[in-house]
């Protein structure tokens, strides 16, 4: 049944039914943690933990001391040391911390979001469109979806006394400055950082394909490693998002921030790959298009991703299509795309395609907002304020790749 609303919408209804990582990524019960045991002066990857030269420099000045660091320190998220500042992100790896079994167990948050409508807003919105069951991607994703994968983090757990292990997901993307040999990865803003009120997640950790020939968690528990792992683990070394999340973003109270729940990553591999890229080892990566046509021009988009809520499991990879129409929550915002799609907790990040004019899927958003029950679902405008951090992120490793 479709549902209308009025096209006059005011932004604070959303915060009683719209939860940023209740739709995209949370906690799960497991929080065993890897020991590092190795020097934090030793950058061999040979131990459980290697802090480069520069990410030691940044623990340093911001007065972490390393040895606690390696030993434990990082789950420590005293506001005082939440580093959450654009150039602030450190993310040493921390060798085996995620094994497969630890992946398959992050999930969504429990965040006491109820269902409802969204009622009134302040610009141009389209009527709720009606919904779009989600369908699992065909397999093996290598082929399929090569690109798309799941992410995986540390964030606060709710009693704010330990950590807990959550996820999204997100897709490789290609690099004007390394044609074919990409180590971009795109997702969304609430995936990597807190907002207003905290900083950086810890831990950013990219696995693309994951699980690679789907099926259910009963499957994926007794799937051999390299098909629930078949292209490695792809560690964050550099994160960039937007400004305004960085200020004023965060979960239901940050939702009026959703315009800009974007960000980019720059990875590197846990295991050697002798020098490949991770667009050479995934096997793809698309093309992100800035500034897209007016929402009314686009046929169709299609979301991906790995829902984690039920019914689903996050096992497998999930997608819906629909024609776009428009959502906005602040007249002074971008206007946001809104699809039908019935994907739960664990999508956010995941990529929203059109074809290009070559026929190619072409990333013009990312999954970010919905209400529970799933039903609809809502992803960013990447304008100048994407592109500005994918330059200089594209920028910042022209040499260094």
């Amino acid at each position: 049944m479709r549902s209308i609303r009025r096209p006059v919408m005011a932004a604070a209804a959303l915060t009683a039914v719209v939860a940023l990582t209740a739709t995209g990524c949370g906690p799960s019960d497991d929080n065993a943690d890897a020991k590092p045991t190795q020097s934090a002066a030793d950058t061999s990857g040979g131990g459980e933990i290697k802090i480069p030269k520069d990410i030691q420099d940044k623990l340093k000045a911001h007065g972490i001391d390393l040895d606690k660091w390696k030993n434990g320190e990082w789950k420590n998220w005293d506001r005082k040391k939440w580093l959450r500042e654009a150039g602030q992100f450190i993310n040493p790896i921390i060798k085996d911390f995620w094994n497969p079994e630890k992946i398959g167990q992050a999930k969504p948050p429990q965040d006491g979001t109820k269902p409802g409508d969204v009622s009134e807003d302040q610009g141009k919105t389209d009527p709720e469109p009606a919904a779009v069951p989600a369908k699992a991607v065909g397999t093996p994703y290598t082929s399929t979806a090569p690109g798309v994968g799941l992410l995986v983090f540390s964030m606060p757990s709710e009693d704010g006394k330990g950590t807990s292990e959550a996820r999204c997901s997100a897709t490789v993307v290609k690099d004007p400055a390394h044609p074919g040999k990409s180590n971009l990865v795109w997702t969304a803003a609430h995936c990597v950082h807190a907002g207003k009120n905290g900083g950086w997640y810890r831990n950013l950790v990219f696995v693309p394909s994951f699980n690679k020939n789907g099926g259910t968690e009963a499957k994926l528990k007794t799937a051999p490693y390299e098909d629930r792992v078949p292209e490695g683990k792809w560690w964050a070394d550099d994160l960039a998002t937007s400004k305004e999340w960085i200020q004023a973003g965060g979960a239901v109270p940050g939702v009026p921030m959703a315009p800009y729940d974007f960000a980019l990553m720059h990875v590197h591999p846990e295991e050697s790959t002798g020098g490949k890229s991770l667009e050479e080892i995934a096997g793809g990566a698309y093309q992100v298009g800035f500034n897209a046509p007016a929402i009314g021009k686009i046929p169709s988009l299609t979301a991906q991703g790995y829902p984690a809520e039920a019914p689903f499991d996050g096992a497998s990879q999930q997608q819906c299509t629909d024609k776009p129409t428009r959502l906005s929550l602040d007249a002074k915002k971008p206007t946001m795309y809104r699809i039908g799609c019935t994907m739960t907790g664990g999508s956010s990040g995941g990529p929203w395609f059109t074809k290009g004019q070559d026929g190619k899927p072409v990333l013009i958003s990312n999954m970010s907002m919905g209400p529970r029950p799933a039903k609809w679902a809502a992803g960013p405008h990447l304008g100048p304020e994407a592109k500005a951090i994918f330059d200089a992120m594209s920028k910042k490793w022209a040499s260094k790749q």
